[in-house]
């Protein structure tokens, strides 16, 4: 289980890539810039923002690379700037509005677009700037440059994120109703007073394990014995409002005019956003540079981290030189450096299977053949050993797959694409000897199969709950039986229908739920099974639906639910998948 400072650790580790990323290799020792130490600035309403300024030794005007962090400046800066320098750059590191050195209030989101322009602006205008600017950053770091993308100034020459989050609602703080607890409260118990540093304001005995199962969730930082504001606000407000819509671009995305290229990974707790975004910029950006010049890399990768993790082995090709893709991409736009950067196609993933970097044009790809897999059984697809098949055939007069759904004891979290915890594939065998997880298996694959795109799956369902969550996860089964997670969802009952006003289900009836499993990028060797799990928790990854139908967070007891799943002629639950045809 993880202390706080092993959580703060692991938060380091994911979060502050974009750190290790900007200091690089170490120069020469003779080479030193010149460098300024929490410098202000002003922000538009006053409040003065600390900064560290690295500037190269000699005369002149320089480019400008921005970054912008809640986690401290002065975390991870062995050879502070030189690299940046080095090639010509002044760098420019600053902490968030009330975090490090910074005056001012901490609120995730609040302040970010405001003060990314205001610096921007600033940086343009000192003497030591050539007025170019490029931002670069991971994560929380990369939110700080999408959300000033649409409204940035003309001196904003490029952008380099790497997993980054685009909105705080939907596939953030939420999944199709679901609170993503794992993430957000870890998240939050790191960032209670990060001006005070590791730990800040947390008990000696404190424990997220614990944390985890305390109830009711909306008052978890009784556990810390102070209010967290901003978690009590995300956990106040489980439907997509105007509390959540300032703090996204999504309604916005039209509006960007800067080349980027984006560095993701199929298991990063953003792709969903990364998928969902960048394409919408590269079809409907009013700008011509930014539909040409938006880019998106995804490799085999968890957050924070540019090589796999997890049990299943990706070959030699799964890392790429991210350093110096950087370098080139920030040449090229800010000092018009002519290279093979130019010509990045607007998509290159790794193929996870064959183990190989394929350039695509569109996403989904336009040769993309939605297949469906029907789910069958005779009444007994409970565990990896029961009768539960996949196939292209529909079901005619099959009975039901009942489980019970005990949120006392949820299906664990078993890697994924978590930020705290196990991430990555996982084989996942273990889980499916639970008798509340209904498993669905294909038959092997006989020639290879390409699946490219967005996974999902179609039940029909029954509960006796008034709300409960529905579970998918797709699985890649090796010949030996080990059974690797690719992607997973889940949808809460009652948002099915809409994530703005949410309906309780009625006992009993039978409803047509779709759930969007995840992107994937796989191939299916021959030997190998596709198999599909349903269940109705994961744990802590998503918070346990109490099953009662209460307000959401106020509940301190648990009740258990009996659920069905319907595979008929009547009701043809299925999975869809993306398949690339040979």
């Amino acid at each position: 289980m993880l202390k706080k400072s092993q959580l703060y650790k692991t938060l380091l580790f994911s979060l502050l890539l974009s750190i290790s990323a900007l200091t690089l290799s170490a120069p020469a020792q003779d080479y030193q810039p010149l460098i300024r130490k929490n410098i202000k600035i002003p922000m538009s309403d006053g409040t003065q923002l600390a900064a560290n300024l690295a500037v190269p030794n000699k005369t002149g005007r320089f480019p400008a690379v921005v970054v912008r962090t809640p986690y401290g400046k002065d975390n991870g800066e062995d050879d502070f700037g030189e690299f940046w320098t080095k090639n010509g750059y002044a760098f420019i590191i600053q902490d968030c509005r009330g975090t490090g050195n910074s005056k001012g209030n901490w609120y995730p989101a609040v302040n970010e677009k405001n003060d990314g322009i205001d610096t921007q602006k600033w940086v343009a205008s000192q003497p030591w700037s050539n007025a170019k600017i490029a931002t670069a950053g991971g994560s929380y770091l990369g939110y700080t440059q999408w959300i000033t993308a649409p409204d940035a100034p003309p001196q904003l020459k490029a952008m380099f994120t790497q997993v980054p989050l685009f909105d705080w609602y939907e596939n953030s703080a939420y999944i199709n109703g679901a609170f993503r607890l794992q993430m957000t409260l870890g998240w939050a118990s790191d960032m209670l007073q990060p001006t005070k540093g590791e730990g800040a304001d947390l008990p000696d005995d404190w424990n997220i394990e614990k944390a985890f199962r305390y109830l009711p969730l909306s008052t978890w930082d009784d556990t810390i014995g102070h209010k967290v504001t901003f978690m009590r606000d995300w956990l106040a407000h489980p439907t997509y409002d105007d509390y959540w819509e300032p703090g996204g671009i999504v309604n916005r995305l039209s509006k960007v005019k800067t080349p980027s290229i984006t560095i993701t990974g199929w298991y990063d707790i953003f792709i969903r956003q990364a998928l969902t975004n960048i394409p919408k910029i590269i079809k409907n950006a009013e700008s011509p540079i930014a539909r040409k010049h938006t880019h998106l890399i995804i490799g085999p990768w968890p957050h924070g981290a540019n090589e796999p993790v997890g049990d299943r082995d990706f070959g030699q090709n799964a890392q790429i030189d991210i350093e110096n893709l950087q370098i080139k991409w920030f040449d090229y736009w800010l000092k018009g450096k002519n290279s093979d950067i130019k010509n990045l196609p607007p998509y290159r993933i790794f193929l996870m299977g064959q183990n190989t970097w394929k350039d695509i044009d569109h996403w989904p790809l336009e040769q993309t053949r939605f297949t469906w897999l029907y789910l069958h059984s005779s009444g007994s697809a409970n565990t990896l050993h029961g009768n539960g098949t996949l196939s292209d055939k529909k079901p005619i007069d099959q009975p039901s797959d009942v489980f019970i759904y005990d949120p006392k004891k949820p299906i664990p979290t078993f890697g994924g694409n978590n930020l705290f915890g196990q991430a990555g594939p996982i084989d996942q065998t273990k889980i499916e000897k639970r008798d509340d997880v209904l498993v669905y298996t294909s038959e092997k694959i006989k020639q290879k199969l390409d699946v490219i795109g967005p996974v999902t799956a179609v039940i029909y369902a029954a509960s006796s709950a008034t709300d409960t969550d529905w579970t998918a996860k797709l699985i890649d089964v090796y010949p030996d039986g080990r059974a690797f997670n690719l992607c997973d969802g889940i949808v809460r009952a009652r948002y099915a229908k809409s994530l703005h006003k949410p309906q309780l289900i009625q006992p009993g009836k039978t409803c047509r739920y779709e759930i969007s499993v995840g992107p994937t990028a796989n191939t299916f060797l021959p030997g190998h099974r596709i198999r599909l799990e349903i269940s109705s928790s994961n744990f802590p990854r998503f918070d346990r639906n109490p099953n009662t139908g209460h307000k959401f967070g106020a509940d301190a007891q648990l009740r258990k639910a009996t659920q069905a799943i319907y595979h008929d002629k009547s009701h043809l639950s299925h999975l869809i998948l993306p398949v690339i045809p040979q």
